[in-house]
């Protein structure tokens, strides 16, 4: 019988989830809306969290054997029987194998939507010798701001959005204090955003210079302020990043993030 899953669970402080927090990280966030459908098994060695219209997370600890594991998968199915889900995120291997499994019982297509890997900064190396400084975003910056949210949005997904349908957006993240440029002569070059702080990470996110602008350091340079910033509040700097991208992955290893596990996005679509 799978039993609901809280904010600041037990799990998460058990040997077999601390393995995997950093690719797991954004369960945290999930288990802290109250619209959030959370799962897990009486011994903690699965999760299933899932925010309304976005793909559930299925974590698995690699401690269960090959039976264990589909008995578990097979309760969770039942378990969502009346509730359909648009897609499944989790390590790779898990994440196949349910959506093997979901779609056949559902008759369901799947496609992966994106692999990304996971980082953890443990030690931050600073960029030397680029210019500008940091800077929190204020309602002042809110038109550049969309502009670099719009331009996220077309570089990471593909999608082209107008960037004033990005002004609530952006004040909503300027007003939550965690968003950041990077200056340069008094003009806004780069982003980038803390997400979401956990009992042991910080989450970056929304990093974005645009094309003009780079290969100058300066997502090095803001992204690294970030980590430091985080390192004082005594937490561990972490981010996702789309494999298909290697420019943005060479910039973080280059500012000392180590890989922490990758993580694939699959989508279901009727077939």
């Amino acid at each position: 019988m799978l039993e609901n899953l809280v904010q600041n669970d037990p799990v998460f402080g058990g040997k077999p989830f601390l393995s995997n927090e950093v690719q797991y990280n954004l369960v945290h966030r999930i288990t802290e809306s109250e619209h959030s459908l959370c799962l897990k098994t009486p011994d903690g060695q699965m999760i299933f969290t899932q925010t309304p219209g976005h793909n559930g997370w299925l974590w698995i600890s690699k401690e269960v054997n090959v039976d264990e594991e589909k008995a578990m998968m097979k309760e969770l199915i039942d378990h969502l029987k009346d509730h359909r889900l648009s897609g499944v995120t989790g390590d790779i291997e898990t994440a196949k194998k349910f959506a093997q499994d979901y779609s056949k019982i559902n008759n369901l297509h799947y496609d992966t939507k994106m692999n990304m890997e996971s980082y953890f900064c443990p030690i931050v190396k600073k960029p030397t010798n680029v210019r500008g400084e940091i800077q929190r975003a204020m309602s002042r910056d809110i038109e550049i701001v969309a502009q670099f949210m719009a331009g996220f949005s077309e570089g990471a997904y593909g999608i082209s959005v107008d960037p004033k349908s990005q002004r609530p957006a952006a004040m909503e993240a300027i007003d939550a204090g965690n968003l950041y440029l990077w200056i340069v002569d008094g003009f806004p070059v780069s982003m980038a955003n803390i997400a979401h702080r956990s009992p042991r990470h910080g989450r970056i996110n929304a990093v974005f210079t645009p094309p003009s602008m780079r290969k100058k350091g300066y997502a090095s340079a803001i992204v690294a302020e970030l980590c430091l910033l985080l390192e004082r509040e005594h937490l561990i700097p972490m981010l996702y990043a789309d494999l298909t991208n290697p420019d943005s992955n060479k910039v973080y290893k280059n500012i000392g993030f180590v890989e922490g596990g990758q993580i694939m996005d699959i989508r279901f679509s009727a077939l």
